[in-house]
């Protein structure tokens, strides 16, 4: 029997990406690099306020910054893929005319793309990319009809501080919205303890990174614990004091690598 090979999750979540754009249809090239369209956001919209589908107010407020994008059907997943990083490159091969040669972003998906089911490009199963203006133009010439061919994929998201959390809603309805999240970004399943309790209890997405429990957890300190889609745990003690109040972040100490 050979030596046991054991492989980084950062190799074993892209190469699961990789598998399932494969099933799913998607081209895929020798270099892992996968085919998709991109166009940009209105000109006089503000890409900090683009939280859309997954719930971020603000996505310099959840650690995302400028770049961001959003993402078409089979890229979102009903919202799993909110705060996942995508390295995009326009094709220059394809379109030297709009391309900007050897130029690449990162984005975050912090949106949701819906098709318009008359051949749209955000329609199933095109992979599609509508990105923030600043972002789009990283890549591609001003001046273009708003659509380049790019190249896209999925890589690391590297965060400033920890993970954050934003508690929402009222008496026994509670929710947390879950922003600069490091590693490979989308979180999972996501897990809540309470002061007085000493076991966790699993909430479940109610949209986007919005995570819901039902359980009253006032006036006590909060805890919780995120999984990865890349299988990657982590757990955030006591980050939240028990005098939190609806509102109000709280930023860890602990971060995904």
């Amino acid at each position: 029997m050979g030596p046991l090979v054991i492989f980084p999750s950062s190799f074993l979540w892209c190469l699961l990406f990789i598998l399932s754009a494969i099933e799913n249809g998607i081209h895929v090239q020798a270099n892992g690099w996968l085919n998709a369209h991109a166009t940009f956001y209105g000109a006089n919209q503000s890409p900090a306020t683009l939280g859309g589908a997954c719930g971020y107010d603000d996505t310099f407020h959840a650690g995302f910054g400028i770049n961001t994008a959003a993402v078409s059907t089979v890229l979102f997943r009903g919202g799993e893929v909110c705060g996942a990083c995508y390295q995009v490159m326009c094709d220059y091969q394809v379109d030297p005319k709009w391309c900007l040669r050897r130029r690449s972003v990162t984005v975050t998906a912090t949106n949701f793309c819906p098709p318009n089911n008359h051949g749209g490009w955000c329609d199933p199963p095109r992979q599609h990319f509508d990105m923030s203006m600043p972002a789009f133009f990283g890549i591609a010439r001003q001046g273009n009809e708003g659509i380049v061919p790019v190249l896209y994929r999925r890589v690391a998201c590297k965060r400033r501080g920890g993970v954050r959390f934003t508690l929402r809603g009222q008496t026994n309805f509670n929710t947390v919205m879950i922003s600069n999240v490091g590693g490979s970004g989308d979180v999972k399943a996501v897990w809540i303890r309470g002061s007085r309790s000493r076991t966790w209890s699993p909430i479940h997405r109610n949209w986007g990174a919005n995570w819901q429990s039902s359980i009253d957890l006032r006036n006590q300190r909060l805890s919780f614990r995120l999984s990865l889609v890349d299988g990657k745990t982590l757990e955030f003690l006591n980050v939240v004091p028990s005098s939190w109040r609806f509102g109000q972040t709280f930023s860890s100490l602990n971060q995904f690598s």
